[in-house]
């Protein structure tokens, strides 16, 4: 079975699957080894580690890039931030060919004005709805495997309410979308009525201290959504970490003491140096063979 058709097993068993955000292959691979069935390619992760903001600045090809790396890293299904496609629908062709090459499993496309912001940031603008339900074809049209998964994320909620925000989610579902990902409900009653009102499998993007009211995820999982992102958690916990440890060595001129007390090996070793090393020697004839040569 291939990534994509393990994420739609996943997506069709019961209960909702959890995919934290990673933004390189070492963050794609902690969150493989730490049991989660899915991980998410953050769009804004991916800017930040460019050293740019979630102000949709980085190209397709470098999104695409990093998802070959992400996706190239891990043995579970990768869900990639498309942001708006990159242009019309010529672009979004091209853009899921990309994507699916890359061996990514399932992308999510906006409704927002390119250059896009963060969905929890304030002052965005949406296209016309018939130019996003244009995209949102286009996508489901060009994809080869059949199970790649398309997700249609509207930030209308922010700029035409939430009402408007509900019939999009359903007219692109309509055109071919096969989730739907309405960004950032303002209220627990608007949370609520998403699952229930949207006529698909939802998404719930999980943001601390973002326009979404704070909710435990089992309690997303009894109200229907399917699919939970973190696309922040891994991004700010690293921030945080290298911000700590700066400090120290700064203050101290002295080498911090590693998390857990991790060596040069320990860390090598989360990233497969054990089974690399492996073919130092695996295909070399044993010494004594090559010394009578």
């Amino acid at each position: 079975m291939n990534q994509t058709a393990k994420l739609r097993a996943l997506l069709r068993a019961p209960g909702m699957t959890i995919a934290p955000g990673a933004y390189d292959g070492l963050t794609a691979m902690l969150v493989a080894q730490a049991g989660f069935p899915a991980v998410y390619m953050t769009g804004a992760g991916t800017s930040m580690a460019h050293g740019y903001p979630d102000f949709g600045l980085l190209t397709a090809t470098e999104m695409v890039a990093n998802a070959a790396r992400m996706a190239r890293a891990i043995d579970v299904p990768l869900i990639a931030d498309a942001d708006t496609g990159y242009g019309n629908e010529l672009n979004v062709v091209r853009t899921v060919q990309d994507y699916e090459r890359a061996g990514v499993s399932a992308i999510h496309i906006e409704d927002q004005v390119s250059p896009k912001r963060c969905g929890h940031l304030d002052d965005k603008e949406i296209v016309p709805r018939g130019d996003w339900l244009a995209k949102i074809a286009a996508a489901a049209a060009t994809r080869r495997d059949p199970d790649f998964l398309i997700i249609a994320r509207t930030d209308s909620r922010a700029v035409a309410g939430f009402e408007e925000a509900i019939d999009r989610a359903n007219a692109a579902l309509d055109a071919g979308a096969d989730m739907a990902f309405v960004e950032a409900p303002q209220t627990m009653d608007e949370l609520a009525a998403v699952p229930k009102r949207v006529k698909g499998p939802c998404l719930l993007n999980v943001v601390w201290g973002g326009k979404t009211p704070e909710i435990g995820l089992r309690e997303a999982e009894a109200l229907g959504f399917k699919l939970a992102i973190v696309p922040a958690l891994l991004l700010k916990a690293a921030i945080g970490a290298c911000d700590d440890v700066l400090a120290v060595l700064k203050e101290t001129h002295a080498y911090p003491t590693p998390p857990g007390g991790m060596t040069v090996r320990d860390a090598f070793n989360r990233v497969g140096a054990e089974e690399w090393g492996a073919y130092r020697t695996k295909f070399r004839p044993p010494i004594m063979d090559r010394a009578a040569e």
